[in-house]
This record gives C-alpha cells, sequence and structure tokens, in this order.
C-alpha cells in the first residue's frame, strides 16, 4: 500500500514529466528574466542579473525532483520484482502442469524439447536478424 509520501512523490514525478510543466517553467523564467532586466522599471528588479536567486531557486527544484524521481523509480522496481515473481510463478506452474500432462498422455519429453530449442533458435535468429530457418 502506498504512503502518503508515495502518493506525494508520484504525484509531483508525474506532472514533472509534461509538457505543461515545461510550459510553466518557459513563462516564470521569462516573467522573471524580463521583470529583473528592468523592463517593467527599476522598482520592479529583484533579483538582478546574473540572477543568482533564480539560479539557487532552480537547483534547489532540480535536487528534489531528482529525489521525487528516485522515489518513484524505486517504487516501480519494486513493483516490477514483484511481477517478475508472479511471473515466475506462473511459468513454474505450467511447466509442471505441462510435464504431468504429457507423460499422461505419453508424450516424449525429449522430443518435445529438441522442438523448443529449435523454435527457440529460431526465435533469437530473427531477433538478431539473421534470419535463418531450421525447417
Amino acid at each position: 500500500m502506498r504512503g502518503t509520501e508515495d502518493q506525494i512523490a508520484d504525484a509531483i514525478t508525474a506532472f514533472a514529466g509534461t509538457m505543461q510543466f515545461v510550459y510553466i517553467h518557459a513563462a516564470w523564467f521569462t516573467v522573471w528574466i524580463v521583470c529583473n532586466e528592468g523592463v517593467f522599471g527599476q522598482e520592479a528588479v529583484w533579483d538582478p542579473f546574473p540572477f543568482g536567486l533564480l539560479t539557487m531557486i532552480v537547483s534547489l527544484e532540480a535536487i528534489f525532483l531528482s529525489t521525487f524521481v528516485m522515489v518513484s523509480q524505486n517504487r516501480q522496481a519494486a513493483r516490477e520484482n514483484v511481477r517478475a515473481d508472479l511471473d515466475f510463478e506462473t511459468n513454474v506452474r505450467s511447466e509442471v502442469w505441462s510435464i504431468h500432462m504429457g507423460r499422461a498422455l505419453g508424450v516424449d519429453p525429449t522430443e518435445v524439447e529438441r522442438k523448443v530449442q529449435e523454435v527457440l533458435a529460431e526465435n533469437r535468429a530473427r531477433m538478431t536478424g539473421s534470419g535463418h530457418s531450421s525447417q
């Protein structure tokens, strides 16, 4: 179950990965720089060039965003590990059932394994681009 911190990290990471996030930041940086270049008068300048306050804020934001992304990635990795464990369990169950059904039907396991190896080799050849078939 996700805790409050995990939900917050996931929400921030989800928003930070959108174009809306990019547009908001582009607008924010533009307004900040325009104001601090004195376009609206010297009384509107609060962070003159080289924009030290803006640099510090952006640096802090980058630190926090990278942390939120890592938290979300860790949670995703944990979910993927659970899925992999379930896939492995399903594969083992399928293999055991197949072996028992094959024995009950009198199927030669050596012949089946030879055919499996042949199909796997063909698929590997297709994936690597050699495309040679053994049939």
